[in-house]
């Protein structure tokens, strides 16, 4: 079972984002090498709207969480991990 967290931007800190962006993507980097992270990335507007990465398991996003710089400097607010059971089409990217 994959797993989903959702992002939102937090009221008090995501004025930080850039400042803080350059450590979170070292980090997506390092993890993402690592394995565990299917993808991430934002919605439009993602100073409304946030974003989302989805994982290939509860302990990837747990560990992800535990350390990523957006998280721990509160710039976003993580809405909790939520299972998935995606239905994959073979051909889609075709």
């Amino acid at each position: 079972m994959q797993c989903v967290v959702f992002y939102s931007p937090s009221p008090s800190g995501f004025g930080k984002a850039a400042e803080v962006y350059p450590r979170h993507l070292d980090y997506v980097n390092l993890k993402g090498a690592l394995g565990g992270i299917i993808g991430i990335g934002t919605f439009d507007a993602p100073e409304t709207n946030g974003a989302m990465c989805i994982f290939t398991s509860r302990a990837a996003a747990e560990e992800f969480l535990a350390g990523d710089p957006f998280v721990l400097e509160g710039v976003v607010d993580a809405s909790g991990i939520r299972e998935w059971d995606p239905l994959t089409f073979p051909d889609a990217t075709k």
